[in-house]
């Protein structure tokens, strides 16, 4: 990726899964790409690891409010039951999403963040992956769920990445890096 590449991560103030933010933030990062993090206030953000244990507390650069998600190149949702059964409460949230959507760029949800696709109306026609408490909810919101550690969709003009788990990780930022690969290369022309 190149310094021109952004991604923005959004996610509540607490509750958010400490290694769906982290890891894709310092992979993304440490492969030169602009990442920023969006929660509903400049509070720190209180991570948790497995819902439960305390993780670290990071900043965000912007609250959803002040973001303006046309810059980006790429939408991260990461889970954590708590972060996105917040995140999915928050008519900003939504927006920034379906600023994602409407416009075809890529959006990355892991383990329950794809429960604000469901929210945002946008997961009809989409084959889905997630952790697997949301297969219901994704099915009645119109998805096709699948138990993989990796969905790529390009339906409906936009691409989704999904994984289950903070297991699924690895094959979680291949799918990233290629839907960033893709993005660049067509913004570029090639």
């Amino acid at each position: 990726m190149n310094q021109h590449t952004k991604v923005l991560a959004i996610v509540n103030n607490y509750g958010v899964e400490q290694d769906e933010l982290l890891v894709p933030v310092r992979h993304l990062r440490d492969d030169g790409v602009h990442v920023d993090i969006a929660a509903p206030t400049r509070d720190g953000i209180r991570t948790l690891v497995r819902d439960k244990e305390p993780g670290e507390t990071v900043s965000p650069t912007h609250t959803l409010g002040e973001v303006d998600a046309t810059g980006y190149d790429l939408l991260l949702i990461p889970g954590g039951t708590l972060n996105v059964d917040s995140l999915r409460m928050r008519q900003e949230a939504v927006d920034i999403l379906l600023a994602f959507t409407t416009s075809g760029r890529p959006v990355a949800a892991i383990c329950h963040g794809p429960w604000l696709l469901a929210e945002a109306g946008v997961a009809y026609g989409k084959e889905v992956t997630s952790f697997p408490s949301l297969r219901t909810d994704l099915a009645n919101a119109g998805a096709s769920w699948t138990d993989a550690a990796l969905v790529t969709d390009d339906a409906n003009g936009w691409r989704l990445v999904t994984s289950r788990k903070p297991e699924d990780l690895e094959q979680f930022l291949r799918g990233i890096d290629a839907a960033l690969r893709l993005r660049t290369s067509a913004a570029a022309g090639h």
